[in-house]
């Protein structure tokens, strides 16, 4: 395992607190003793209480037919605390029939048959041509809730 951060003794301090490595992932063992990440804790939105995984909201997207990519991120709301927001690109055949609207129509289904949360389902859904990416083409969450905010939050 690394030591530390390259040039970065602050955040390599934060990393190794108290002599755990703090990695900043979510994760729960099971009854099998097998390590389920499930996000990043800068990833997790808290809504109303409850803890959600923005993974998770991305994996149920992921299995709507048109939407070829999404990111999902959490942003700040009076009544509870935080809701989520998304950002989908829709696959060019579907780009005149995916709307936010059947989106969510297809979400409170899910919400209906029992298989998600009501809170699952983002407050906003905006169709964007790219999603902003890092260097090495991860999901850039940072940048997105930032734009998300200027965009919808004033």
């Amino acid at each position: 395992m690394t030591q530390g951060y390259f040039k970065d003794p602050e955040n390599s301090e934060k990393l190794w607190k108290d002599g755990w490595l703090h990695t900043g992932d979510v994760a729960s063992i099971g009854p099998d003793y097998y390590v389920t990440i499930t996000d990043r804790v800068k990833d997790v939105i808290k809504t109303g209480g409850e803890w959600v995984s923005s993974l998770d909201i991305e994996n149920i997207f992921s299995q709507i037919e048109g939407v070829a990519e999404v990111a999902v991120v959490g942003l700040p709301d009076d009544r509870w605390g935080e809701r989520p927001y998304a950002l989908v690109v829709a696959k060019p055949e579907f780009a005149d029939q995916l709307t936010s609207e059947s989106v969510k129509n297809y979400l409170e289904a899910e919400v209906e048959a029992g298989k998600i949360k009501k809170w699952y389902v983002p407050d906003r859904i905006v169709f964007v041509s790219e999603i902003p990416k890092t260097s090495v083409g991860k999901l850039d969450k940072k940048k997105i809730r930032g734009e998300m905010k200027a965009l919808l939050l004033g």
